[in-house]
């Protein structure tokens, strides 16, 4: 449950920060947003697994690139389900999921794969060159 949670503030953050930079994108209010991000959450895990099966053929003759256009439409779906959430086109669409996709991306970072806030410490001893470890 903390990893949807967490999950689920770092996408609310990057859908706040695109309705920030574009001006094709607006929230009703912070409702709106927090309830876009659950959405969101739920349509990529059930709706986006189906599409991308359904698109391998052009992802690979794309080489990958297909997959921004599967990201953008699941915002657009999104924006099609909730009231008070607007995209005014596709590029936006498309430019918005690449700033809430980053955001995912740095936020799992910080989330392992069971949901827990992972801190990596590295430690390091200095030796002499060719000194051995004990």
């Amino acid at each position: 449950m903390r990893g949807f949670l967490l999950r689920t503030l770092f996408s609310t953050l990057g859908l706040w920060l695109a309705a920030k930079l574009l001006a094709g994108m607006r929230f009703d209010g912070e409702l709106t947003l927090l309830l876009a991000a659950v959405l969101l959450g739920m349509v990529n895990a059930v709706v986006r697994p189906l599409l991308v099966v359904l698109t391998f053929p052009i992802t690979i003759l794309s080489l990958g690139l297909f997959l921004l256009v599967v990201n953008a439409a699941m915002l657009g779906l999104v924006a099609w389900l909730l009231d008070g959430f607007a995209l005014e086109s596709f590029g936006t669409a498309l430019i918005a999921s690449l700033i809430v996709g980053f955001t995912g991306w740095i936020g799992s970072w910080f989330i392992g794969p069971r949901g827990r806030v992972e801190v990596m410490v590295v430690r390091s001893e200095l030796r002499a060159p060719g000194e051995r470890q004990v």
